[in-house]
This record gives C-alpha cells, structure tokens and sequence, in this order.
C-alpha cells in the first residue's frame, strides 16, 4: 500500500506481512517538549536492484537538503530542487511536497513554513520536514522523512551568517537498501556523523532503559 503517498489503512486493504517486499512507516507523536514526524522504508529480504536505486536516490536527496548552507531568508521552494536532483538525474521524481513546517501543539503540518511557492523564506528556529521520495504505481513506494531545525551556519567568509539544517531526528535509514557505490564521499561522511550522533544521543538512554536487544540493533544499523 505504500506507493499510494497518503495511503489510509482499512480492514478492505490489510494484507499479511511478508519479506518480499517494501514497507514505509510515517510516524509521529506529540510530547511536552516537541512534535515528531519521521518516516522511516524498510525492506527485510532481498530488495530488487531498482528499489535500491529508487531508495538510495531518495536517501542522496534526503542528505543533500539537509547539508546545504544558504543565504538568510531564502525561500524554500529555491532550494527544494535539491532534494529531487539524485532522482531527476535518472528520470524519476514524486507528486508531493518535500518539506512542510511542524507545529509544538498545534498542526503536524503547520503553515507557512516549508518548500512550496507559497511559503515564507526560511529563518534560524523553524522546524521543517524534509521528505523527498519515489511511488511506482501498484509496485512500491518510498519516503525518508526527518525533522530538521534551520540553524546558523559556519562558512569560511565569516560574513553575514549563512543558514543550514541540523536534522534532531535520531532513527537509522535501513542498510538493505543502500547501494553505497552510488553515494558521494560527502554524503558518505554525513552519514556516517549522522550515525554516530544517533549512537552518542540514543544509545545510552536505550541503555538507561536497560533495552539491550534494542541497543543492539541500533549497533548494527549505526556500523560505518
């Protein structure tokens, strides 16, 4: 049900799960000091070599918005291409936004930040989703969701401060679905910090928790 973008689950729909193919979990929850909304696609046997493009070019845009330094009050539908650029390279693309702002109590999708022509430009203390993906008709569908903070950059000039975003939240992509080889040496090293900042954040409160098979797997799925 996942290449439907905005699939609803009903008792007609439910199928068994299998682990031939593709899943996709939007989640999200609202706490006291926060509101998530992380989506996660996971495949847990062998995926075909166009799902692991697919997912990996998905990925590549995912990172490349995420590590782009920009000028104050830039709007996001000038920068949003770059979420899709991986993706067009080989033809593909998706029929949503990449990024829509996130509310503390309020509205999930909260406006008017985000990367559409009708938002706002983008300043230091918004939280935006980035959330490129790739839907294949009655096949599968793919979103990388994270929660991203705009935040002052440090660039070389040392002028008028320059913005970024520092994605807070902390939950590995899946491994079976990387095709490394495709990947940049930079996007290799956002990765691997991205995973190592989950490691140092996650890893000791699933400790606290005394939750070791789940602290295991976070191992596994953090590894370089």
């Amino acid at each position: 049900n996942a290449a439907l973008a905005h699939y609803s689950p009903s008792n007609v729909s439910s199928r068994k799960l299998s682990v031939d193919e593709m899943y996709l979990s939007d989640t999200g929850g609202q706490y006291l000091d926060g509101t998530t909304d992380i989506t996660r696609t996971v495949h847990w046997g062998v995926p075909t070599p166009l799902q692991k493009e697919a997912y990996t070019r998905v990925l590549m845009g995912n990172i490349d918005l995420s590590r782009l330094v920009f000028p104050p009050n830039t709007a996001g539908r000038v920068v949003e291409s770059f979420a899709r650029r991986a993706l067009w390279d080989v033809g593909l693309n998706y029929g949503h936004g990449t990024g829509h702002g996130i509310g503390n109590f309020l509205s999930v999708h909260e406006w008017p930040v985000g990367f559409q022509s009708n938002n706002v430009p983008l300043m230091a203390g918004m939280f935006t989703s980035i959330e490129p993906g790739y839907y294949r008709d009655g096949e599968f569908g793919i979103r990388i969701e994270d929660v991203a903070l705009v935040v002052e950059a440090q660039t070389k000039s040392g002028e008028k401060p320059f913005l970024t975003f520092e994605v807070v939240s902390l939950v590995p992509y899946d491994r079976n679905l990387i095709d490394v080889s495709l990947l940049s040496p930079d996007q290799i090293r956002y990765l691997n910090a991205y995973y190592e900042t989950i490691r140092a954040r996650v890893g000791p409160e699933l400790r606290r928790q005394r939750l070791e098979e789940e602290y295991q797997w976070l191992q596994r799925s953090t590894e370089p």
